[in-house]
Order: C-alpha cells, then sequence, then structure tokens
C-alpha cells in the first residue's frame, strides 16, 4: 500500500479527523490527509517530531532495549496517536487525530497497526 491509499485508510477509522505520515528525521509530513482550519497537520506533525524525539533519548538515557509502538496524547476532546513505523532504517511515523466522542480507541491503534504492516514505501 503506498502512501496515499495508506493515509485514506487510516481516515476511515471512526472518528479521524485527520492523518499524516511524518519523517522524524527532518520533522516533514511526507503526506497528511483531512485537518482543516482547526488542525494544522503540517504543524502538528512538526511539533509530535519532537514529542518523539525527546521519548526516544528518554530510552536511550535509561538504557532501555525497548521500541515505541505507539505514544498516545489525550485531550478534552482529541485523541492524538503517533505509531511508529518499524520499516528498516526509517525514521517515520503515522499520526492520527481521532474526535474522542466518536472513536474506539482500541480499534484505532488495531486500525494503525494493520495499516503499518501494509505500508510500502
Amino acid at each position: 500500500m503506498n502512501i496515499d491509499t495508506a493515509l485514506k485508510e487510516a481516515m476511515t477509522i471512526e472518528g479521524a479527523l485527520g492523518a499524516a505520515l511524518v519523517d522524524y528525521g527532518s520533522g516533514m509530513a511526507l503526506g497528511a490527509v483531512g485537518g482543516g482550519r482547526d488542525l494544522d497537520l503540517e504543524l502538528a506533525a512538526a511539533g509530535n517530531t519532537d514529542v518523539v524525539r525527546a521519548k526516544l533519548r528518554t530510552l536511550a538515557t535509561l538504557n532501555m532495549d525497548e521500541e515505541i509502538e505507539d505514544i498516545l496524547i489525550t485531550l478534552r476532546k482529541q485523541y492524538h496517536v503517533i505509531r511508529l513505523l518499524s520499516a528498516p532504517g526509517g525514521q517515520l511515523f503515522l499520526y492520527i487525530v481521532l474526535d474522542r466522542d466518536r472513536a474506539n480507541l482500541a480499534l484505532a491503534r488495531h486500525s494503525l497497526k494493520r495499516i503499518e504492516g501494509a505500508i510500502s514505501l
């Protein structure tokens, strides 16, 4: 599945407001769908790059032999899910914003894992 198809698939998740594939090495979104006036996905992608880098530094500092699967940020009205991709040598994550009233977080995480397994870059 290519980037556009993966992002369109992410937008079929119940409650999806926007989705992006982000390179956390550069902070650039490789693709984005959804969003709008109240959700600037390009800006959010860059900001969440800092979140990912900080967590990776923390794991390294703690000398933990672990890998991040996802990072969840809960807001009053939204869930923000960052799913790191396990592609070799890649520094990518899928980012999705969900309407908290309409989303099923467990199903959304399961769907992101399925999309991760099907995406080809």
